[in-house]
C-alpha cells in the first residue's frame, strides 16, 4: 500500500519529505509463509533479527512483490552465513609490585594503567599505598616505563596459560551460542581425526 501526497512547502523538514514522498519499507514488515511442516518445527516462526532493517524506499505509485528463501549455511560456504563479526584473544596480564608505591608515586602509578587495575588503599600507618586490583583490565600500553622512579619496581608480563577470548556478533546468534558451537564443531573435528586415524593404523591411534 503506497501512500500518496501533494507536496506544497519547500520549506518542509526531511521527516516531512520522507513520510510525503517516500513509503519505507522495513524488515518487520515481511511475512513469514510457512510452507509443508515448518509451522510445527519452527513454533515461535520464522522472522528477521531486527524488524527496524531499512529494505527499500518507494516513491508514489511504486510497489514491490517480492518472494524471499531464508537458507541456513555455514561460514566456510561464504562469509554472509559467519555469526562472528570479530574474534580474538590475549593472554592475561599480569602486574607485579616488587616495592611498595606510597605517596604521590601511587597516584601516578594508577594514571598509567586503565581504570580498575591500580587502586589507592592506606596502610597501617595511614599511608597511601597503590594495589593492583584487577590486572585484567590493562592494556599493556608500558606507559609506566616513561617513569624513573618505577624503575625496578614495577613489572609487566603476562600469564602463559591464561587466555581471554572476545566474540562480536553479528546479532544472528548470542555470542554464548557461538562459543557453545564452536566447542561442538571442534569435538566433531576431533573426532573425525581419530577416527581417521585409527582407520589408518589399523585401531592402535586410540590406544596411543
Amino acid at each position: 500500500y503506497i501512500h500518496t501526497y501533494i507536496h506544497t512547502d519547500r520549506q518542509t523538514d526531511i521527516q516531512t519529505y520522507m513520510q510525503t514522498y517516500m513509503n519505507l519499507v522495513y524488515s518487520g514488515q515481511l511475512e513469514w509463509l510457512p510452507q509443508g511442516q515448518q509451522k510445527t518445527l519452527f513454533v515461535d516462526g520464522v522472522r528477521p533479527v531486527h524488524d527496524d532493517i531499512l529494505l527499500a524506499r518507494l516513491r508514489p505509485g511504486q510497489e514491490i512483490n517480492v518472494e524471499m528463501h531464508c537458507v541456513k549455511g555455514v561460514g566456510k560456504d561464504h562469509a554472509k552465513f559467519s555469526p562472528v563479526a570479530t574474534a580474538s584473544y590475549r593472554l592475561l596480564p599480569e602486574i607485579i609490585l616488587h616495592e611498595p608505591i606510597i605517596g604521590e608515586d601511587a597516584h601516578l602509578l594508577q594514571s598509567c594503567f586503565s581504570p580498575g587495575v591500580i587502586e589507592i588503599e592506606k596502610n597501617a600507618n595511614g599511608q597511601e599505598v597503590a594495589k593492583v586490583v584487577c590486572s585484567r583490565k590493562d592494556t599493556m600500553s608500558r606507559e609506566v616505563f616513561r617513569y624513573e622512579q618505577f624503575n625496578g619496581k614495577v613489572a609487566l608480563q603476562r600469564v602463559r596459560d591464561h587466555f581471554i577470548f572476545s566474540i562480536e556478533s553479528t546479532g544472528a546468534l548470542t555470542p554464548d551460542d557461538i562459543f557453545r558451537e564452536s566447542l561442538r564443531v571442534l569435538g566433531d573435528k576431533c573426532d573425525t581425526l581419530l577416527a581417521a586415524l585409527e582407520e589408518a593404523t589399523g585401531g592402535s591411534a586410540m590406544e596411543q
